[in-house]
């Protein structure tokens, strides 16, 4: 059962649960894009992201990556373990595309081999900013040895989940994770994993299957995450 609002992001809220040390993500229908300048509402979405991220991190548990997600408790909620987030986000990019095209000139579609990751400061007034492993221990608590488990986390998602969506028909182009300590300081993935957070492609025709769809007014958002939970459910 739900107890008081701690804590309501662009995409979740997050509550207290009865349990000690569990909390309860409740996904929202807002989709927000550029740091939360493009806002709209999409009946339904959040029910979309909360199945399709519950699936994913299931995925990953089954390949030993380490993350807060207990289970989903409805079609809009899932119990996870309490985090203490570390305020990085960590992109993992395959092909080039989107902001790294413009920022240094990559021809789109440029693969990365091996795949590159970046880290961003989470800070909204700062508009999260690209920033390096030097500045990611003056900006936050995290230590040189964290950061490396970060990132070989990072690359164990990308192996999972760039096999798992190929089944599916999906090339996964890039995508944001972020990484928190569990109550014995241990580093676990945590946040959500879903078409807002990843970019995913068809295999056959290079549709976008991802929030780039509202980003740029190309396509009607819930269309495309009703395909990816479509096609997730078929191979489950």
């Amino acid at each position: 059962m739900k107890k008081e609002l701690l804590y309501e992001g662009k995409a979740k809220q997050v509550f207290r649960s009865e349990v000690e040390r569990q909390l309860i993500l409740s996904y929202k229908n807002d989709a927000t894009a550029f740091n939360g300048k493009k806002k709209e509402t999409f009946a339904g979405k959040g029910r979309y992201n909360n199945l399709i991220s519950a699936q994913l991190f299931e995925q990953l548990a089954g390949a030993g990556v380490p993350s807060h997600f207990i289970k989903a408790l409805n079609e809009t909620e899932q119990l996870v373990e309490e985090t203490t987030i570390i305020p990085l986000e960590v992109v993992v990019r395959n092909l080039a595309t989107g902001s790294i095209v413009k920022r240094l000139g990559f021809k789109e579609k440029t693969p990365f081999q091996p795949p590159l990751i970046e880290f961003y400061y989470k800070d909204d007034a700062l508009d999260d900013p690209i920033i390096n492993d030097r500045h990611a221990l003056l900006l936050t608590d995290a230590t040189d040895a964290e950061l490396d488990q970060i990132k070989r986390y990072a690359l164990k998602v990308n192996d999972v989940l760039h096999t798992f969506f190929q089944t599916i028909g999906v090339r996964l182009i890039d995508f944001k994770l972020e990484f928190g300590r569990n109550h014995v300081g241990e580093i676990i993935l945590a946040d959500e994993i879903s078409p807002d957070t990843c970019r995913l492609w068809d295999i056959e025709t290079d549709q976008k299957l991802d929030k780039d769809v509202f980003r740029q007014g190309t396509g009607d958002l819930l269309t495309v995450y009703d395909m990816i939970l479509k096609r997730l459910e078929a191979v489950k």
